[in-house]
């Protein structure tokens, strides 16, 4: 069976880009662009691995880690950041939030690919 990705991404290019390299890699992705969706969409979806923007609309990536990581049900569920925040500091707030995995924006495609096989 085919592991599942859930992929949290307001920007519709990257959401887009993430979805089909995942596909083409034989995941099964659900695709999310409101993260006020995100955790609702996890419980239901049962994800092997979230990817999640950490620069959203109305709620902050930072925030979802954290509420996951604190629900029963998603906690054990491998988070993968991928910010364009890549200050001093930033990476490690967001694992202190309780990411397994960072990415800085511009991704590229291998460097995601290994960051999502390191966490599946």
């Amino acid at each position: 069976m085919a592991k599942r990705i859930l992929v949290v991404e307001d920007n519709n290019l990257n959401r887009k880009l993430f979805c089909d390299v995942l596909t083409s890699q034989g995941y099964e992705v659900e695709p999310v662009a409101d993260g006020l969706d995100a955790l609702d969409r996890a419980r239901d979806f049962i994800p092997d691995l979230v990817i999640m923007d950490i620069q959203l609309p109305n709620v902050s990536g930072l925030d979802l880690i954290e509420s996951a990581k604190r629900d029963p049900q998603l906690r054990e569920i491998p988070m993968l950041a991928v910010t364009a925040y890549a200050g001093k500091g930033d990476e490690e707030r967001i694992r202190e939030a309780g990411a397994e995995g960072y990415l800085a924006k511009p991704v590229s495609i291998g460097p995601f690919m290994q960051a999502v096989r390191s966490l599946i």
